[in-house]
């Protein structure tokens, strides 16, 4: 039986929260996040919202249906909750998307109640399927398309929950990326250019940066598609 818990001394560097405190801190289930890049539903209520003293009035308030990740209603108090998703409290008014800050810490960020319905997922592979060309994203998610020019390391913006596409972002000259990795992590550019597996982005004070491809996260074109800051 897989482990429950981790050492809190052991959890990622990426989770905002305090190395002091309880032995043991709750592990996520497997998901659609890696490791590092998602926290614990649960533990995003008590050690990152506040919402709640102890483990106890966490899962009161997820088995209340108050919680919303990606807009399905979430009652696990270990699921994977990673970059880019958003989290809807109903009651509350109140609607996050989640991020990382330029420390590599993961962040929430406030947005509008309008902006709950829409994502950006970023292509991570491709493979036919019954004669279809299969998507595979970044977030776990797969979607079907009949044709069209999309490239692994592109970006689909789906509207939530039904995962339809409304816009196709490619990692190209003059998108914007955010940046997943790296001792850039957090910052967000304009891409000037491409070469192999290197970027060369232009930072918001205007400077030319390079960072590795594989840390690009393409989010709009000529400006952000999302509030992530």
């Amino acid at each position: 039986m897989a482990k429950q818990h981790l050492a809190r001394l052991t959890i990622p560097n990426t989770w905002p929260i305090k190395r002091r405190g309880t032995v043991f801190i709750t592990k996520q289930d497997p998901g659609p996040h890696s490791f590092g890049l998602s926290m614990p539903l649960g533990i995003l209520l008590k050690e990152v919202l506040g919402f709640a003293k102890n483990t106890k009035e966490a899962k009161k308030i997820l088995g209340s249906n108050e919680v919303k990740i990606d807009c399905k209603q979430r009652k696990n108090f270990r699921f994977p909750v990673g970059i880019f998703d958003t989290i809807e409290f109903p009651h509350l008014s109140e609607c996050f998307r989640v991020a990382l800050d330029k420390k590599g810490k993961i962040t929430l960020v406030k947005i509008k109640k309008e902006e709950v319905g829409i994502k950006p997922a970023k292509i991570i592979g491709k493979s036919i399927v019954n004669g279809k060309m299969q998507l595979n994203l970044y977030d776990g998610k797969n979607i079907i398309v009949n044709e069209g020019a999309y490239k692994v390391g592109d970006t689909l913006v789906v509207s939530l929950p039904d995962q339809k596409i409304t816009s196709h972002l490619k990692l190209g000259k003059k998108y914007t990326i955010f940046l997943i990795g790296g001792k850039h992590i957090g910052e967000t550019g304009i891409v000037e250019d491409i070469d192999k597996n290197k970027i060369v982005y232009r930072d918001s004070q205007g400077n030319l940066v390079e960072t590795l491809k594989k840390y690009a996260f393409v989010i709009g074109d000529s400006k952000p598609s999302i509030t992530i800051g």
